[in-house]
């Protein structure tokens, strides 16, 4: 596969929408909720398909009368796919992500969005959907992968690359940190058997991962790491559990001075060990060096390794980390299921032929081969 082929397959049609239908609709939802008078206007100004692939982004301006002047506000709207646009994730709740943001926004100094709006009935525009501030900033790109060259993140000094890296991995520290994380994110707790938050978490991206076979078909790579996770599950203990933001990687913050101004995309939220967050974290980069290395790419590969990525964090939270092998496999299991996911959707629209192998939807097959053969599974 060319590097032109490989960009049109990570680059997704996201929705069958009409975006043009939805803001009449949103002005006059938001009317309903602001002062009388407000007369509230709402300017789509884009889509955003370069980083995220579960839910529609729209780009919004958003003016109203308030205290006798007219205010303005540059906002982010997320919604849920429609059934019918074959969303990446098996279940969708915006008010758990609404909830978690607010409430990290609240009791800690780690930066994300001021949510402001949340319809979660779907009555209005269809699916539900969130209104959050709009943040200046840049982000690592998907498309083509930060990895490929070419982009403010691979063309910065190496000062500034261990800057982001380094801010980051705080910034991740100051989301485990905030106290009493199994009861203030209690809501994050898969509803799902099984006797701890991780074992819950694992049941969760299971049953996410038949409801991806039902389409693509089964994936005998993805059923190996679910027999070796349900054998080597871990034991924890309460103490151990923090607030992780799930999808823990660079291409879900926005950076101004290579430091983090925003941390977004909290679909996989869960609570659990803080393993969960730093593999993840780790994990999300080998993804993208493999896949430069896959076209003949130097790629970044000093950058986030996980001895500098475990030391970093130890410095930043004071905190022990544990052995990170099972949580890795783990990752490489979600990841998995979002590129059979995602790949099933460009399927379904049209966007490329079913293949004879579903496995090479999978874009880290080489290295999840590797890792499962390094630890016999």
């Amino acid at each position: 596969m060319s590097s032109s082929q490989h960009e049109k397959g990570m680059r997704l049609r996201r929705s069958s929408r009409d975006t043009g239908t939805l803001i009449p609709l949103l002005t006059q939802w938001l009317a309903t909720l602001l002062p009388e008078g407000a007369d509230p206007r709402v300017t789509l100004r884009s889509g955003i398909d370069s980083n995220g692939m579960s839910a529609e982004t729209l780009v919004l301006d958003m003016t109203w009368t308030e205290a006798g002047g007219r205010r303005a506000a540059d906002l982010i709207g997320r919604m849920v796919p429609a059934a019918g646009d074959f969303p990446v994730l098996e279940h969708y709740d915006l008010r758990e992500q609404f909830d978690t943001m607010r409430i990290v926004g609240e009791v800690s100094g780690v930066p994300v969005p001021r949510v402001r709006f949340l319809e979660s009935t779907g009555e209005v525009l269809g699916t539900p959907f969130l209104l959050m501030d709009r943040i200046d900033g840049l982000v690592p790109p998907d498309v083509m992968p930060y990895t490929f060259g070419d982009n403010w993140l691979f063309d910065a000094t190496p000062e500034q690359q261990n800057r982001l890296q380094h801010s980051t991995i705080e910034a991740l520290a100051g989301l485990h940190a905030i106290a009493d994380a199994a009861a203030t994110f209690d809501f994050l707790d898969p509803r799902q058997p099984g006797a701890s938050p991780l074992e819950r978490t694992l049941n969760r991206s299971r049953s996410w991962y038949e409801f991806a076979a039902r389409d693509t078909g089964s994936s005998p790579l993805v059923e190996r790491m679910l027999w070796w996770l349900r054998a080597n599950l871990p034991v924890t203990s309460p103490d151990e559990t923090v607030l992780c933001w799930g999808d823990a990687r660079i291409g879900n913050c926005m950076y101004r001075d290579f430091a983090p101004v925003a941390v977004l995309d909290w679909e996989l939220a869960t609570i659990g060990p803080r393993e969960l967050d730093l593999a993840w974290m780790v994990f999300g980069h080998r993804v993208f060096q493999t896949i430069a290395s896959t076209f003949g790419l130097p790629g970044m590969p000093g950058f986030l390794r996980e001895e500098d990525v475990t030391a970093a964090y130890t410095e930043c939270s004071g905190a022990r980390v544990g052995d990170l092998t099972w949580y890795t496999v783990f990752a490489a299991l979600n990841y998995a299921i979002v590129f059979l996911r995602a790949g099933g959707r460009q399927i379904h629209f049209g966007e490329m032929e079913r293949p004879d192998d579903i496995e090479t939807l999978l874009h880290h097959r080489s290295l999840v081969e590797e890792m499962l053969t390094e630890i016999g599974a």
